[in-house]
């Protein structure tokens, strides 16, 4: 038999054979491990496999464009937290005060919207909360106080991180069916959204365009084009057993703090990047954005041949070399004296945390006892609660010192990611 390792093929779906209870085939993210070849995976023959993607290549499409929405948003939020900072007069502890309300929103969801894509199915429940999300979105800019500001981060927050526990699982359940990893694809799509609302945000900034108009029309254009899309039949995963939410335990908490590592990192850049740069010498709201403009684009660009680069350099190594790059990152960001040559660093930290959280959303969802949705909330608890906490904790950082120590957190916890990397061999 041809043992030859198994090519990367185009990025298409199949519509896995699913029911109550755990999956009745199993494929790809659940049976891919470092090393594998095809003799050792138990799918199809090569014809069969092609026939199926392309009938179901819309399915693919329509998970693509919700990770894409996701980081849109996200993305046009992040690059004009400077104007609400602006507005309301807010210092370093009161943004992360504000930013709190985001993490408290997204972690009480995280259970819940777990529970439900179990029970209700990753798509039923990712498709409801294509109108939630933007609508929460669109009001941010409407809150004339910073309680109602607070109260309207809160429920947004909910939306976010319901959406992305939802969306990670709904993909979870493509790359099921592959036979190669392709949950790096994915999270491309939404880094690739995150790089196109900053940029959108920054053109808005330069042209005068203020929140109160762009926020709504975007949340109202990407909801509609995006609900197009996702309007695909789906059978996903159904699972009535175990309790609603447990926090991961065994090598699942090592997978969940290495998300927590990654996303605090992520979080930090996104919300603090902005605000950092925006004290250097010349700097103008703008050029404020580049950062995290940088850091988004280089997210998409390894994201999108990250797949290839996990089956290159197998599971653990890749998140070695991630965690390496993103430390060096931080430092060369916190030492550089302005905008442009704190772009490296945006650029290396992009490298650094673009394949973290793929490989522990595919680790969780492949877990041979919890159920996805479960696995999947529970990790999603460390990790995004670390996106939307660490901001929090770097604001609390610099108001008690300054803003270059908050930021050498993330750098220290770049450290974590290396030293955890084995709970990803198999």
């Amino acid at each position: 038999m041809n043992r030859t390792r198994i090519p990367r093929l185009p990025c298409l779906s199949v519509r896995p054979k699913l029911g109550r209870g755990r999956a009745t085939e199993t494929t790809g993210s659940s049976g891919w491990k470092d090393g594998d070849t095809i003799r050792h995976l138990p799918f199809a023959p090569r014809g069969a496999i092609w026939g199926r993607m392309i009938e179901t290549r819309p399915a693919r499409i329509a998970v693509t464009a919700v990770f894409a929405l996701n980081g849109a948003l996200f993305g046009v939020w992040a690059a004009r937290i400077p104007v609400f900072v602006d507005r309301f007069a807010l210092s370093h502890d009161q943004l992360g005060l504000l930013l709190l309300c985001i993490a408290g929103g997204a972690i009480v969801a995280f259970p819940l919207a777990g529970r439900l894509s179990d029970k209700l199915g990753a798509a039923r429940v990712t498709k409801a909360l294509l109108v939630l999300y933007p609508l929460a979105f669109a009001v941010l800019p409407l809150a004339p106080t910073v309680p109602l500001l607070a109260l309207a981060l809160a429920v947004w927050g909910a939306t976010y991180g319901a959406m992305d526990v939802a969306m990670n699982g709904w993909g979870a359940e493509v790359e099921a069916t592959y036979p190669a990893p392709i949950m790096s694809t994915f999270h491309a799509a939404y880094s690739l959204g995150a790089f196109l609302g900053a940029g959108v945000a920054a053109g808005a900034a330069w042209g005068g365009i203020g929140p109160g108009l762009l926020f709504p029309v975007l949340a109202v254009l990407g909801a509609l084009a995006t609900a197009r899309l996702a309007r695909v039949p789906w059978t996903s995963h159904l699972s009535e057993d175990g309790p609603a939410f447990s926090l991961p335990r065994g090598p699942l908490l090592l997978v969940g703090i290495m998300a927590f590592a990654s996303a605090v990192g992520e979080g930090g850049v996104a919300d603090w990047s902005a605000v950092y740069l925006t004290g250097m010498p010349g700097t103008t709201e703008a050029s404020a954005a580049l950062g995290f403009a940088a850091f988004s684009i280089t997210m998409v660009v390894m994201r999108l041949y990250g797949d290839r680069v996990i089956v290159a350099l197998g599971k653990v190594r890749a998140a070695r070399l991630s965690g390496i790059s993103a430390a060096l990152g931080v430092g060369v960001v916190v030492a550089a004296p302005g905008v442009l040559p704190a772009l490296p660093g945006f650029v290396l930290m992009g490298l650094g945390y673009a394949l973290i959280f793929p490989l522990a959303v595919t680790r969780a969802a492949s877990d041979p006892v919890v159920p996805p949705g479960r696995a999947i909330a529970g990790v999603a608890t460390l990790g995004y609660g670390g996106a939307l906490l660490g901001p929090v904790l770097i604001g609390w950082i610099a108001g008690a010192t300054s803003l270059t120590v908050g930021l050498a957190l993330i750098g220290l916890l770049a450290l974590v990611i290396v030293a955890c990397a084995d709970v990803l061999r198999p």
